[in-house]
């Protein structure tokens, strides 16, 4: 792994947010300096058990030196969300990267809305109070199961702005975003952060209702399989090096540049975390990851190359 983008830092407080979820604030250790960063970015934490996780960052872009994400313990999962629960401490020392943003807000839309499934709210909470901090028009819908599972209430109620809340237990039904996001001006910018079904949800409810800018930050890596054109082989030439790479059936495009020596940061190997992500000169690429829109993934300008392949026979990367 390029280790040109880690940062060392330090547990300064845990905090129970929910049922479920804590938060965790990092600040820098030893001569370590925090860069700043954006509303809608993540870290990765790279954990002692060698587990690599990317989490959003919750807190002020105006806050120098520390970060504060908010994890939600799956018992489901890899054991990322576990270890963080049940074995980092106050005063441990972590390895994270350089904050990375592939939910971008839009700063000059007239009227936003946001959209946080569960600890989805995360990034969504971020960009909620940097929109109201500069005085713009924004709402936020956060759905969960139940008010006990929902991180952050306290600190939005205190906001005193326009929050929409839909716990599934009290309501008695998921959300109905087509009712939630109806009448909207059509130049609205909408944000949604949460599990994948309620992402899908989103993205059609929004291509429906006839919204153009519509935006996701996916926290799971979505099992997207080859498509029908996908190559099992195919060439890769590498514009900047000069060098020709040939990859064969099973293999995996980032493991290929690897072993040829191409300094590649990557983090998550599932498409989702955005760090691999390669500028394409040429060729077709099968898109497989979570962070691309649609209209990213047409214009073929780049590609994640922990998981995504080629549908020609020939890619060009500038590498």
């Amino acid at each position: 792994m390029s280790n040109s983008n880690t940062l060392t830092a330090r547990v300064r407080t845990l905090r129970h947010e929910a049922e479920g979820i804590i938060s965790v604030e990092l600040t820098p250790f030893g001569d370590t300096v925090f860069p700043p960063f954006e509303a809608g970015s993540h870290i990765d934490l790279h954990l002692p058990n060698g587990l690599v996780r990317s989490y959003s960052l919750l807190n002020s872009p105006t806050d120098q030196g520390r970060y504060v994400v908010g994890i939600l313990r799956d018992r489901n999962g890899r054991g990322g969300s576990e270890y963080v629960h049940t074995q980092v401490r106050v005063g441990m020392q972590l390895t994270i990267s350089r904050p990375r943003n592939n939910f971008f807000l839009d700063l000059t839309a007239r009227h936003s809305v946001l959209v946080a499934g569960g600890i989805g709210i995360t990034p969504v909470y971020c960009m909620f109070r940097q929109l109201l901090a500069l005085g713009k028009s924004a709402q936020l819908i956060y759905c969960a199961r139940s008010r006990q599972e929902a991180a952050l209430v306290e600190e939005l109620t205190g906001l005193e702005a326009n929050v929409v809340y839909h716990f599934n237990d009290e309501k008695g039904a998921p959300p109905d975003l087509s009712h939630y996001l109806a009448d909207q001006p059509s130049d609205t910018h909408f944000y949604c952060c949460g599990p994948t079904p309620m992402l899908d949800a989103f993205e059609s409810t929004c291509e429906r209702l006839g919204y153009p800018h519509a935006h996701i930050e996916r926290f799971a890596a979505e099992q997207v399989p080859p498509s029908d054109e996908a190559q099992a082989s195919y060439s890769v030439e590498l514009a900047r090096s000069g060098k020709t790479l040939k990859v064969e059936p099973g293999l995996n495009l980032l493991d290929v540049l690897l072993e040829a020596g191409c300094d590649i940061d990557y983090s998550c190997r599932e498409g989702v975390c955005g760090s691999c992500e390669t500028k394409v000169l040429e060729g077709d690429v099968d898109h497989r990851d979570g962070v691309l829109t649609k209209a990213e993934r047409a214009a073929n300008k780049s590609m994640m190359v922990c998981v995504s392949g080629c549908k020609s026979q020939r890619l060009v990367l500038n590498i």
